[in-house]
């Protein structure tokens, strides 16, 4: 495939994701207070929204990384407000130092998942129903140790350019379908500067990977980077659960812009 119809795919996936995510039915809403701790709010946090029937539940010793369907902000006193479709959600609160919104935590990011009675709790959203679960407190700085390190299913490998020189600051994305429209399911980490990565998932199974080194959807820009497992042709990676395969390794293509190349 020719390098503008490549870059064109890659424009595509993303518009399409960006318009079935907005006209995404509301139904209902949920509200609340995040506190770092009393008296303290979580001003200009984040609030992650994971819908229990995309997705596994978010890991809460971070085994993996989910991406959130709904993200939404707390204001200046820790409170959010989000609509959302009938269903039953998992919650969970950030505040990240780099500002960005999507990712796995960072050493001295906040982070608070929302509990009751010891355990994730699904938030029913059903008939319209307004559903406020009131102040919840305990947020604490995310310390790289926290991570668990047994029993994790993993994919890692290099990202590089067309040189084969490493590419730092990029994310990649694991899809369930070989289309990879819309959101993905799980995120690592942004690659270092030499260029490898490790990407957790929930359980073993066939994984489609893009790459990126900005998250969400509508037009990319001139110098971004992007790819995939298999560039023209993707790739599915098989790994077992409680398995880490490695060697999966993928080219980096920086976009050019809609149009380039054009005779």
């Amino acid at each position: 495939m020719k390098k503008n119809n490549l870059n064109l795919w890659f424009i595509m996936i993303c518009c399409i994701g960006a318009i079935a995510f907005a006209h995404e039915a509301k139904a209902g809403s949920i509200s609340g207070k995040v506190m770092i701790k009393d008296g303290m709010p979580m001003a200009d946090g984040l609030v992650y929204i994971f819908n229990n029937s995309a997705g596994p539940p978010p890991s809460l010793d971070f085994k993996y990384w989910r991406v959130p369907d709904e993200i939404v902000k707390t204001d200046g006193e820790g409170k959010f407000l989000a609509a959302l479709p009938d269903g039953k959600y998992y919650l969970g609160a950030i505040k990240r130092k780099s500002g960005e919104d999507i990712g796995p935590l960072q050493e001295g990011d906040l982070f608070l998942p929302i509990l009751a009675e010891g355990a994730s709790r699904q938030h029913v959203i059903i008939n319209d129903s307004a559903t406020d679960i009131g102040n919840v407190t305990g947020a604490l700085p995310y310390k790289k140790s926290s991570f668990a390190t047994e029993s994790v299913t993993a994919i890692e490998g290099n990202i590089t350019d067309s040189s084969g020189r490493p590419v730092e600051n990029t994310m990649i994305f694991a899809f369930t379908s070989p289309a990879m429209i819309g959101k993905p399911l799980f995120i690592s980490e942004k690659t270092g500067k030499d260029g490898r990565y490790t990407l957790r998932v929930y359980q073993g199974g066939k994984y489609y990977l893009k790459i990126r080194n900005v998250y969400g959807g509508g037009t990319m820009k001139a110098g971004e980077i992007m790819g995939s497992y298999g560039q023209a042709v993707p790739v599915a990676v098989e790994v077992k659960t409680g398995a880490t395969i490695k060697g999966i390794n993928i080219t980096g293509i920086s976009f050019s812009g809609p149009g380039a190349n054009k005779k």
